[in-house]
Parts: structure tokens; C-alpha cells; sequence
């Protein structure tokens, strides 16, 4: 190589150096300014401990962090953290529990069409115990190496006979997401060793979610108080859900009449509800919902002309107070982001829906319906219809059904999002 090609390459570089310090001066500077704006002081910084405090107003926040070194849930309060190390929750356990959870989650239930009609429910039968065997070793499983240890240090050791009064809120990382922390414990024991019997469960996406989602509402377009229902009865490659559809369309416009939108059927297009969503404080979506764990931003809804995904709703804001998702597969996330809990139930937190009541799992149409009746009769009163119950009205009718002897699979998927 030439003394001339040499210089030459040494000045290009020197010149690719003085440009690379000079965007950088200039983006510091940038940062500088937005960083003068009011309410902007904390830009790209990770937000002060006192600032998130906030989020646990009304209860206790336990985030669950797992890592192959260790577990640890850290219990936010209004005065700081505690930690609470939990020696029996390792990642290991984690992954290969989720992978037999989810599992006996996938439509395992179809039968096979060579069978003969007593050998397909013979299968079925079979099929059903399996899934019931894992939903309950998965609850008490949950039970001993995280609910347990956690509501000992918060001093919640016994279950109150008139029903619970405390709220826990729930923030699990990694595969931990899937699973479902507010039913842990041992529900055939009939000893008050469940999450159930000791506090109301909710949960969040972070911090900062639930600290925003708890200030009130005051960014409302006048005439927003009403309720928007999209029924959706069928949908490509699913069962039919007509009847319940048209139970829960027909209990809310009983419940709320003269203040109904309805899209339903063909109308109910992703266009179309997603430019009705603005306009409406409180939305009920009474359909089939998709989940893709392997891409979990392309879950979504499915309409009557597609799915209205978690990427494109996270592309707006909304000022809603509640969003119902009488859907399957509405608050699970992925496998392959751990890290990040992408879930349809997160989105429209996240997005501006305060309250978000949605399910981990495929759920029997008929016990949405019924689901959706018991929450909805305990949310309106005589003061109107109140949202903010929803995390109580959901927890009394998952436990009324327990109580009832129903199985996990018909109450358990139901979580509640929010304030």
C-alpha cells in the first residue's frame, strides 16, 4: 500500500471520528433541552424510586424476577421495597412447568374423526383430566415457591371467612407471565391456602402503568359515557359462539339502554372498532381472540374482516375507563420475548384503557356470558356504573364459581389489569 493511500485512509477516518463527536455533541445537547421542558426533566433516564411509588397507593405491587442466578419478589409499598428471596423458584423450573402448561392448553380436546363416538369422549374424558391434573399441580406448584412466601412477609397467613378485602397487585417477569399467579394454591384442601381466600388479585405491565393508571380521568370527549359492544359470532376456523354472543349483547343493552354502540357481525371491522374506540370511556369485545406466542404483537382480536392486532392498537392512546374482553387467549403473552410481557391485556392498559379485564386461555363461551353478567351486575349501582369494582366483581365471581365445585379451567383464565 502507497504512502498516498495510507494518508488517505488515515484522513477519511480522522474525518469519520470528528463527525461521529460531533453527532454526539449534538444529540447530548438535544437531550440537554428536552430535559429543560417541564415534565420532561427525567428524558432517557430510568424514572427515580420515589417517582413509582405512587403505584402502590392502594396495596402492595410484588414484582416476581426471575434469572438463572436467582428469584427474588420485590415488594413495592408506599415506604420502599422489600425483598424476599424465594429459594424454590428457579428458571429451570419455570421453563419446563410453563412448556407442560402450555401444553395441555393447546386444542388437544378435538377429537380425532376415525374414532368411534364413545372412543372420541373416552379421549375427550382423558384429555380433560390431564388439563385439570396440570392447572392444579401448576396453582399449588405456584403456591409453595412464590404466593406463599410473598403473603407470609406481607402478613396475610389466613383467609378471611367473609371474603378478602386486600389487594396484591402482580407483575411477573419472564415465562412467569404466562402462568397464573392469582389462582395459586391448593383449592381442594378447603384450609384458605389460596391466593383466593387472602387478598383480590390484579395485575400490571410495570410501575409506571399502574402508577398512570391510577390518576382519574379528566381527558374525556363529551358524550364518551357509553358503552361500545362488538360481537363477533364467527370467525374463520372457530367455533361458532352465536348464542353467547347474543346473551351478553342482550344483558348490556338491558343494563345499558339508550347508552349502547353495538358493531357486531359484518360491521365489526378492524377500521371500524378501532375508529370507534376513541369514543367510548367503556368497551365489551364479546369475540375470539388470537394468540401467536412465537410473535406475540400479532396477536390480537379476530373481526369480521381480520384480526386488529396488539401492534396496531398500541399505535394509539385512549381515555377509556374499562376494556372487557369476553375473548379467548386475550392475556397471555410469548415464548420467544420472555423479557417483555406482550400481551393484548397489557396493550390496552398500556394504551389508555384504565381497567382491563381479559383471559390467559380458551374459555367456555357460556361461562363468558356468565362471567360478564356477575362482573357487569356488580359494577353498576346506584351511583351509576362504576369500573373501578371490576377487579372485586371478577375476584367474587371467580370464587363463587370455585366454590361451586366448577373446574380451574372455567374460572382461572379470568385476570383482571389495573387500578
Amino acid at each position: 500500500m502507497s504512502r498516498y493511500m495510507t494518508a488517505e485512509i488515515q484522513n477519511r477516518l480522522s474525518r469519520e471520528i470528528d463527525r461521529r463527536m460531533a453527532l454526539a455533541r449534538e444529540w447530548d445537547d438535544l437531550v440537554g433541552q428536552v430535559r429543560g421542558l417541564k415534565g420532561f426533566e427525567d428524558f432517557l433516564r430510568p424514572p427515580p424510586l420515589d417517582s413509582l411509588l405512587g403505584a402502590a397507593a392502594r396495596g402492595p405491587v410484588v414484582i416476581v424476577n426471575v434469572s438463572q442466578w436467582r428469584c427474588d419478589a420485590l415488594i413495592i409499598t408506599t415506604g420502599g421495597v422489600q425483598v424476599v428471596r424465594l429459594p424454590d423458584l428457579t428458571a429451570e423450573e419455570i421453563t419446563r412447568r410453563t412448556a407442560s402448561f402450555l401444553a395441555v392448553l393447546q386444542d388437544s380436546l378435538s377429537a380425532d374423526p376415525g374414532l368411534s363416538f364413545a372412543a372420541a369422549l373416552e379421549a375427550r374424558a382423558r384429555s380433560l383430566r390431564e388439563r385439570d391434573g396440570v392447572l392444579r399441580s401448576t396453582t399449588e406448584w405456584l403456591w409453595d415457591a412464590v404466593a406463599e412466601p410473598v403473603l407470609a412477609a406481607l402478613g396475610i397467613s389466613r383467609a378471611d371467612p367473609a371474603g378478602p378485602q386486600a389487594r396484591v397487585w402482580w407483575c411477573p417477569t419472564g415465562l412467569l407471565a404466562l402462568l397464573p399467579l392469582h389462582g395459586a394454591g391448593y383449592h381442594q384442601a378447603g384450609d384458605g391456602r389460596t391466593v383466593l381466600d387472602r387478598v383480590i388479585s390484579s395485575y400490571t405491565p410495570t410501575l409506571r402503568a399502574l402508577r398512570d393508571a391510577m390518576k382519574g380521568r379528566t381527558d374525556v370527549s363529551p358524550g364518551a359515557g357509553r358503552l361500545l359492544f362488538v360481537g363477533v359470532p364467527e370467525a374463520p376456523d372457530q367455533l361458532p359462539m352465536a348464542e353467547d354472543v347474543a346473551r351478553e349483547h342482550d344483558f348490556l343493552i338491558e343494563h345499558f339502554p339508550g347508552d349502547l354502540t353495538v358493531l357486531s357481525g359484518r360491521d365489526a371491522t378492524v377500521a371500524a372498532v378501532q375508529a370507534a374506540m376513541p369514543g367510548h370511556r367503556w368497551i365489551h369485545l364479546s369475540c375470539h381472540g388470537y394468540q401467536d406466542l412465537r410473535d406475540p404483537s400479532a396477536a390480537g382480536l379476530e373481526l369480521s374482516d381480520g384480526i386488529l392486532t396488539v401492534t396496531r392498537l398500541s399505535s394509539a392512546r385512549y381515555a377509556g375507563d374499562l376494556a372487557f374482553l369476553s375473548a379467548c387467549r386475550t392475556a397471555a403473552g410469548g415464548v420467544d420475548l420472555p423479557d417483555e410481557v406482550i400481551t393484548l391485556a397489557a396493550a390496552l392498559n398500556y394504551t389508555g384503557y384504565r381497567n382491563v379485564v381479559a383471559t390467559l386461555w380458551s374459555v367456555d363461551p357460556a361461562v363468558a356470558a356468565h362471567m360478564t353478567a356477575a362482573v357487569y351486575t356488580a359494577m353498576i349501582t346506584d351511583s351509576g356504573f362504576e369500573p373501578d369494582k371490576s377487579a372485586a366483581a371478577l375476584h367474587k365471581a371467580a370464587r363463587a364459581l370455585r366454590d361451586d365445585g366448577r373446574p380451574l379451567d372455567d374460572w382461572l383464565p379470568f385476570t383482571h389489569t389495573g387500578p
